[in-house]
């Protein structure tokens, strides 16, 4: 018989992995203005964790969205930082992770990518598969997270059904298997076919529309005869469509979707919040909970062993009143107590966490317990930067999150030379924030330091930020190069003599030779073969 502290352990670890069963993490993908903001409210709204949605160019009186909470992307009505939104959902713990959806912030998107288990693809019914969609997609495939696709804006004109089907599987290979198909064509969204394990039609759910949709659309659910009776031949047309899905083998497996090879679907208007309780449902049943992660040797941590945590967004700004930083941690193995010292992989040093939140858009609630899958806010954590590991008990360190290759250049200059002392303590924080890269060398010196970005809207961001946070008004100078390439110390001297180039040293120590033009680059290469010039990562170029 086992005494009651042998027994303890085995307990606990049973509570850890049923915890962890519970959680679903996911992340929503997307081209601009395919309605990501407008979905992650609406599942918000369904999950009562609001009373009311709004769309930030919606009508007059209604909220702006929870996830988008910085001046800019209220004003533009699109989204330029990633924010993380917690809540239950029935028996499940719901972690979603409202990513940018504008193309020059697709390093951050890509950082979201590695906290989560899956991911959902939101494709405009009038446009379909976009160029963002598509860089986004091949991200998420690439580092083996399921998908599941919601084709939105089905309350508007678009594409026929199975058209936006074919193009998926014709343009990323990947195979759609709806779970529901509209009954009504695009602008004439009237509710939802349900498709059973064989394609044959199991249920009609009709929706009615809302004022504005702004409360939960009601739903009345109908057998396949009575929505014959009720539709006519708009149900018709949606049954045969769901037996030829049915015959080409576009029927959900669940081993083909967690490998990636399928994709469930669902119709959608998040604007009406039709089809929104559906994808829901679907997330709880079908998405992985969350699963254990290579260290850098390439050895598991699985989630029911000692804590450990992966920082993968840092966000200052957030909360004007106090100007605080925050560290989102996405959790890999154990439980987390708020108030437990952890080490800190990169530095060996202890850090306290006193100050641990869920975060709910801006809104903030002090987390005491938090479990694998969970992600969780720390306060004011000035060394800690996205890739970095925290952990208790054995060390463990997982992979940095490389940065993606810079296309975009500029010197940032303080207008006034009274606030220097302002202006680099500014720079330091976006630079950990990873807002933009910093580059320097001896030449240019400190107080004109190199921007590199994916695109020029983290310009924006960055200039914005200087002036409202800091109080620091600056000048952005454009340089003349359009690539960069990683390079060494003894490759560096012969780079910068030679003319449409130069070198500088990234915040992490990476050396990185900046070219005026593809040309220039290819020139060196063929003259000088011997010089080191890697790729960043791909995904840019």
């Amino acid at each position: 018989m086992s005494s009651p502290t042998s027994s303890a352990p085995a307990s606990s670890s049973g509570r850890l992995a049923d915890e962890a069963a519970r959680r679903r993490t996911f992340a929503v993908i997307s081209h601009p203005d395919a309605g990501k903001s407008t979905l992650t409210e609406a599942l918000a709204l369904h999950a009562k964790m609001i009373s009311e949605a709004g769309a930030i160019h919606g009508k007059a009186g209604r909220r702006s969205t929870v996830s988008d909470w910085m001046e800019m992307e209220k004003a533009r009505g699109i989204s330029v930082s990633s924010t993380a939104l917690q809540f239950e959902y029935g028996d499940c713990v719901i972690n979603l992770v409202d990513t940018p959806g504008h193309s020059d912030f697709s390093e951050d998107t890509y950082r979201v990518l590695t906290a989560v288990d899956a991911a959902v693809m939101l494709i405009d019914a009038a446009k379909g598969l976009e160029p963002q969609t598509l860089k986004l997609f091949q991200v998420a495939r690439d580092r083996g997270i399921p998908v599941i696709t919601v084709i939105n804006k089905w309350d508007r004109p678009g594409q026929a059904p199975l058209e936006l089907l074919d193009e998926i599987v014709d343009r990323i290979g990947l195979t759609p298997t709806p779970l529901f198909l509209p009954v009504g064509i695009a602008g004439d969204f009237r509710g939802l076919l349900r498709r059973g394990e064989d394609g044959a039609a199991t249920e009609y759910i009709h929706f009615t529309r809302t004022a504005g949709g702004a409360t939960i659309a009601p739903e009345e659910h109908y057998t396949p005869e009575q929505a014959l009776e009720r539709e006519g031949d708009v149900w018709v047309t949606a049954a045969e469509e769901s037996e030829l899905l049915s015959a080409a083998g576009q029927d959900h497996d669940q081993e083909l979707f967690l490998a990636g090879h399928t994709s469930p679907v669902i119709y959608a208007s998040a604007m009406l919040n039709f089809g929104v309780r559906q994808l829901l449902d679907t997330l709880v049943e079908l998405a992985p909970p969350p699963r254990g992660r290579k260290d850098v040797n390439g050895n598991p941590r699985e989630t029911t062993q000692p804590f450990s945590a992966v920082i993968f967004k840092v966000q200052a700004g957030m909360d004007t009143a106090h100007r605080d930083r925050l560290a989102f941690m996405r959790i890999v193995s154990g439980e987390f107590e708020r108030g437990m010292v952890v080490t800190h992989a990169q530095t060996g040093r202890p850090f306290a966490t006193k100050y641990a939140l869920t975060v709910f858009g801006r809104e903030r609630t002090t987390v005491d317990t938090a479990y694998p899958g969970d992600v969780v806010g720390l306060v004011n954590a000035t060394a800690l930067a996205p890739g970095h590991t925290l952990y208790v008990d054995k060390k463990v360190e997982f992979p940095p999150i490389p940065s993606f290759a810079p296309e975009h250049f500029a010197v940032l200059r303080a207008q006034s030379a009274g606030k220097y002392k302002q202006f680099r303590k500014a720079m330091d924080q976006l630079d950990s924030e990873g807002v933009v890269q910093v580059l320097r060398n001896d030449i240019r010196g400190d107080a004109s330091p190199v921007l590199a970005a994916v695109g020029p809207m983290q310009f924006e961001v960055v200039t914005a930020r200087m002036l409202g946070e800091f109080n620091v008004e600056t000048q952005l100078d454009n340089l003349p190069y359009q690539l960069a390439r990683k390079t060494d110390a003894a490759s560096a001297e012969e780079l910068n003599r030679q003319r449409g180039v130069e070198v500088f040293t990234r915040t992490d120590g990476v050396l990185l030779a900046l070219f005026s033009d593809k040309w220039r680059l290819q020139y060196i290469t063929k003259e000088m073969p011997k010089l080191t010039l890697e790729l960043l990562v791909a995904g840019t170029e």
